[in-house]
């Protein structure tokens, strides 16, 4: 009779190949559906001045004022609707009596952030390049 030596058990072989790929996959999948902190959701408090109050704007300087509606004025005029346009348009019609390159912006606290950018890049365009913005003094209580 013939036996057979015993062959000793074979070594499992890992291979980690399939391994490495799951998890990369994984992290890739982690990184691309990770929520990120949005600054557009983050409170702020704005700044107010306080101490001297701020010079009169001189009657040679372009005014523009934007509501809390949106609507704006230039130099005290309101404007018959809210575009950009009319907006260039009245500027236009007021440069002439301004001295280049200088405007005050003055926005109420509750105009939209968009309101107010739409007024400086009109004016940007214009060749205005000295923008102004004003504010109101604070409580003293605050």
């Amino acid at each position: 009779m013939r036996l057979r030596e015993p062959r000793a058990p074979e070594q499992p072989e890992l291979n980690l190949t399939s391994l490495i790929d799951v998890v990369l996959l994984l992290l890739i999948f982690f990184m691309l559906t990770t929520t990120f902190v949005r600054p557009s959701q983050i409170a702020i408090r704005l700044p107010e001045a306080s101490g001297v109050a701020p010079p009169s704007v001189p009657l040679d300087e372009l005014e523009i004022s934007v509501t809390a509606r949106g609507e704006y004025r230039v130099n005290g005029r309101a404007l018959v609707d809210n575009r950009a346009s009319t907006l260039e348009a009245a500027i236009r019609k007021v440069t002439p009596d301004v001295r280049a390159g200088r405007v005050t912006l003055s926005a109420d606290a509750a105009a939209s952030h968009q309101s107010v950018v739409t007024a400086m890049d009109v004016a940007g365009r214009l060749g205005f390049a000295e923008v102004r913005i004003t504010t109101v003094r604070g409580q003293a209580g605050d």
